[in-house]
């Protein structure tokens, strides 16, 4: 197994950070090795947003499901699916543009979350470790004051980054489920119930898994956030309508 490969399996959300600072040049590398992304068609529908503000971090504590952590990070990217820079090109150059749809957004998540993936891959070569937080998807009215987000820029996903405490390093990594049931050859083939149980047993934690399963739709899917999530989603999509597509 060579080193990019034993990092991919070893690596880990990490939520507690030494006082160790992040030196710029590093930083410098992790932001490049993000832009450096497959894109598509090298139209990078992203724009990186580096927090270093801390009275922006500490509101982001709040508006992100209250989570101190984000405010002790030595390095924090919001990476947003950007439509609109493409978009007010286009104006600029005397086109016609239709307005950006449902399918750009999808795109441009998809560049966005590209280039997270490779920030974080970038920076666990220098024993850093990172937290994807996706609450910055909550609240969107907040997050758009916090962030002077214009129409057609969503915030997709944060990251928050730092050299990882001893407990941390040594903190087991979640299991992840077997090849089988993730992996379909040729196309799509729902799980059965048997299947899908023996997917999810690795993560039951409760008496049953009966139990579990319900414990965890309770705390996670129907959740007060998850909620909040859609809701926000949804509002969002709203300017993306069918009206000039």
């Amino acid at each position: 197994m060579n080193e990019v490969i034993r990092q991919l399996y070893d690596r880990k959300s990490v939520r507690v950070f030494t006082e160790k600072a992040i030196d710029e040049e590093i930083i410098q590398e992790i932001l490049t090795a993000a832009v450096m992304a497959p894109t598509a068609g090298n139209q990078q529908f992203y724009t990186i947003l580096r927090i270093e503000s801390q009275e922006i971090k500490e509101k982001l504590v709040e508006s992100c499901d209250h989570q101190p952590f984000i405010a002790e990070g030595k390095l924090v990217l919001i990476f947003c699916a950007d439509c609109l820079k493409w978009y007010d090109a286009f104006l600029q150059g005397g086109c016609q543009p239709r307005k950006p749809g449902a399918g750009d957004l999808l795109l441009a998540v998809s560049d966005a979350l590209i280039a997270a993936q490779n920030a974080v891959v970038a920076a666990e070569s220098y024993g850093i470790g990172s937290c994807y937080i996706g609450d910055i998807m909550e609240n969107m009215e907040t997050q758009r004051e916090i962030l002077n987000l214009p129409e057609y820029v969503f915030p997709v996903g944060m990251l928050v980054f730092g050299y990882p405490t001893k407990q941390q390093q040594e903190r087991k990594k979640p299991v992840r489920a077997k090849m089988e049931y993730i992996v379909h050859t040729d196309g799509y083939r729902r799980l059965g119930k048997d299947e899908i149980r023996q997917m999810l047993l690795k993560n039951c934690t409760e008496e049953t898994y009966d139990s579990w399963l319900q414990a965890f739709c309770s705390r996670k899917y129907n959740s007060d956030f998850s909620r909040e999530m859609t809701r926000s989603v949804e509002e969002y999509l709203k300017q993306y309508g069918t009206e000039g597509n």
